[in-house]
């Protein structure tokens, strides 16, 4: 350690900024001058409002200490069994912390690496074969253990990006499995098409046959209704096979509550902030929990460096909820929207079949009236059971202007 002419402790540390030529010796004392009345950090005002690098104040507390530096990186593979046992109120009080090890080796980043209390502390703490002391800025330590170490919610200490990387992943597996069942939805009502077309084939042949079964055209009349049965074969073979699959999605109270699993990261990572407004007292889940997402708001500490990308970190995971709240939406609706069509063809169907029996009155072609009177009362039942568990979801959907 040098000797210097400055009165104050914590400027002496970086005299060499003045012998560099970084700094006068009066900007260095009225730098140690506003760090003591901010009760703050001289390293603080060195780098904010002297623009000081990192690099450049690191070297300095190196060359004043007579010891190695470290500078914070967030992708430094800390040992996990250095931190067992760790405090973290306490490490940010002693200003230290564990940064890597070589070997037996623990290298310490420590903000006075010759404080004798600080290596007995360390010593006492983390027992290893052989310690090596190297100084870092008090910033960086905070990084450091804010970035490997975990707190209370209240005041996030902890790889916080990585928690919240983790969250984004499990939601967009969430959203890529809902869209699976959005699709076997859309290949149904794709299926349901054709059975359809089937079904108006075979309506249409019967009716020209009653209306002109003496035509010169009548032989090609049986062939719509050939052509009518075969597209309903598909349609139906095509629609049990996806049915098979679509009931293996779960049904729309568990999509809802897998969806609000997937956002349970707002208890550890975000605030909630509880505004009385009228749509507070919806009864459905989904749209409860929609109602959260633009009142909520996340705290962090500012800093201008790493903190900067906590924040957006928080945001982007706030978007993803959002997002994954729209798609669990888009779900319920395409299962409502399946039903819908069901009940809608079933209905047309079933009138038409009534109509044809009405006007033309019973005969042998009554059967196939029948038969398209039981498909179509048929298909309105199923339909109603897609649509009637998805309606009170419709009925309190939130709006799209939501997001903020």
């Amino acid at each position: 350690m040098k000797t210097s002419k400055y009165d104050n402790p914590e400027i002496e540390r970086f005299q060499s900024l003045v012998e560099q030529g970084f700094l006068q010796g009066p900007e260095l004392e009225a730098a140690g001058e506003a760090a003591a009345y901010r009760d703050g950090e001289v390293e603080s005002v060195l780098r904010y409002e002297y623009f000081l690098t990192r690099r450049t104040l690191l070297e300095a507390l190196g060359a004043f200490y007579g010891c190695a530096w470290v500078e914070y990186d967030e992708r430094v593979p800390v040992p996990p069994d250095l931190l067992y046992g760790l405090d973290a109120d306490r490490l940010c009080a002693s200003g230290w912390f564990p940064a890597a090890r070589e070997g037996e080796k623990v290298i310490i980043a420590a903000s006075n690496p010759l404080d004798p209390v600080l290596r007995e502390e360390v010593k006492g703490f983390l027992p290893a074969a052989e310690y090596e002391f190297r100084v870092a800025l008090r910033e960086d330590i905070l990084f450091f253990i804010q970035d490997f170490l975990n707190d209370q919610p209240d005041h996030i200490v902890g790889n916080e990006r990585t928690g919240l990387a983790l969250w984004r992943n499990n939601m967009a597996r969430w959203r890529t499995k809902m869209a699976c069942y959005r699709t076997d939805y859309a290949t149904t009502r794709t299926c349901l098409s054709a059975l359809r077309g089937g079904l108006t084939l075979i309506t249409i042949g019967t009716m020209l046959l009653r209306l002109r079964g003496a035509s010169a055209l009548a032989p090609l009349f049986p062939l719509l209704i050939v052509a009518g049965a075969g597209f309903v074969s598909l349609g139906l073979f095509s629609y049990f096979r996806i049915k098979k699959s679509v009931f293996r999605p779960p049904k729309p109270q568990t999509l809802i509550e897998v969806t609000a699993a997937t956002m349970t990261f707002f208890d550890n990572y975000q605030f909630v902030v509880q505004t009385p407004t009228v749509d507070s007292m919806k009864s459905t889940m989904l749209c409860r929990l929609a109602d959260i997402l633009p009142n909520s708001c996340v705290f962090i500490e500012p800093s201008r460096d790493h903190k900067v990308r906590s924040a957006l970190a928080h945001e982007r995971t706030s978007l993803a909820a959002q997002r994954t709240v729209l798609g669990c939406y888009r779900t319920l609706f395409a299962m409502a929207r399946t039903g819908l069509s069901f009940i809608r063809s079933g209905i047309s169907f079933a009138g038409i079949s009534v109509g044809l029996m009405e006007y033309f009155g019973l005969s042998w072609f009554s059967i196939v009236d029948v038969a398209v009177l039981v498909a179509g009362v048929a298909m309105a039942v199923d339909g109603v059971f897609w649509y009637w568990p998805v309606r009170k979801e419709h009925r309190e959907a939130a709006k799209c202007g939501f997001i903020s």
